[in-house]
């Protein structure tokens, strides 16, 4: 059940994509990482690639457009939501509105506190990662 489409990076900290990059390198995944600074620019590479990414994981608080409304820009895309991409929430704010409206409103499949050690960010980023590599999903080969 390999899923070879990349991992899909969306945080405005540049801080964080650099820190969530190497701990995903650390894990040897043969998927590729896309990084985005806006959710606006996601949604355009989205809407334009040809493959099925691996999983989204985006941050919640970010500039011009949260996370919570990108993936409602997703949910009410026809074609992007036909491809059952697994989004999740990483992210250093865990506000439990934000949370009950991510699971409740929306079609998200995590939602995770960002470590504040490397380590952990490596942990979480395993966990996260071994399960969509072993789940059964309309991109599994």
């Amino acid at each position: 059940m390999s899923r070879n489409g990349p991992t899909i990076l969306v945080d405005d900290d540049s801080d964080d994509l650099e820190l969530i990059t190497q701990a995903l390198k650390e894990l040897q995944l043969k998927n590729t990482i896309k990084s985005f600074v806006n959710s606006l620019d996601a949604f355009d590479y989205l809407c334009k690639a040809a493959e099925n990414p691996f999983i989204i994981l985006c941050d919640l608080n970010m500039p011009l457009q949260n996370g919570l409304e990108f993936k409602e820009q997703i949910d009410l895309d026809p074609k992007l939501r036909e491809k059952s991409i697994p989004f999740i929430f990483y992210s250093t704010s865990v506000d439990p509105y934000a949370v009950t409206t991510a699971y409740r409103l929306l079609t998200i499949q995590g939602y995770f506190q960002k470590g504040s050690l490397f380590s952990e960010i490596v942990d979480d980023l395993k966990v996260i990662t071994e399960y969509w590599k072993k789940c059964r999903h309309p991109n599994s080969k």
